[in-house]
């Protein structure tokens, strides 16, 4: 899990790596929870939570760029 403010700094290219992982993550998680694999089922909670931490980040990337273009 991380925190918004270490999201924050990363490169745009580093929050989409980091996406990208997130959401193979999350896909895992879900098979193992069909499967009761899963320990922790609050795992795909956070998972969900960190995705969406992400995506708001790229969003006000991309806002901020348009404005300033």
């Amino acid at each position: 899990m991380s925190k918004i403010s270490e999201i924050r700094q990363l490169p745009l290219e580093e929050l989409k790596v980091r996406l990208r992982d997130s959401e193979e993550e999350l896909t895992n998680l879900k098979f193992q929870l069909a499967l009761r694999q899963l320990d922790n089922p609050l795992k795909v909670r956070y998972a969900r939570r960190d995705i969406a931490r992400l995506k708001t980040v790229i969003r006000e990337n991309e806002l901020k760029s348009r404005k300033s273009a």
